[in-house]
């Protein structure tokens, strides 16, 4: 089986944009050649009640459900979810200054995008 160029950034929480400090929290991966875009996220209440007592779960779970939404895309995922799934990871991955956020994008070649993506959750978040 053959490689395939892939693409990967981690979905970090920031509960304090101004104290910079994050959690890992889930990953993205795209992989233009299989048409593969998906997301995958855990949330530890325990750690992230460490770094900020008021954590709204309910808040998070939204932020994060949007990001599985659109990287099904389709009508009912709005119109970010309607555009092409290379457009989509882009704009999931896009730099901003909010509550939940993505790592720079790195490459990597594997020959299964699912299984990648659940060993980068693994090493990265669990």
């Amino acid at each position: 089986m053959q490689d395939h160029l892939f693409e990967y950034a981690v979905i970090r929480v920031v509960p304090r944009v101004e104290r910079e400090e994050f959690i890992n929290v889930g990953v993205i991966l795209y992989c233009s050649k299989l048409k593969f875009l998906q997301v995958i996220f855990t949330l530890n209440e325990e750690r992230l009640f460490s770094f900020y007592k008021d954590f709204d779960f309910d808040e998070l779970n939204q932020h994060l459900s949007s990001f599985k939404n659109i990287c099904f895309g389709g009508k009912s995922t709005g119109p970010i979810g309607q555009l092409d799934m290379a457009s989509r990871f882009r704009w999931l991955t896009a730099t901003r200054s909010t509550v939940v956020q993505s790592s720079k994008v790195h490459p990597g070649f594997c020959k299964n995008p699912q299984e990648t993506l659940l060993r980068l959750h693994k090493q990265l978040v669990l």
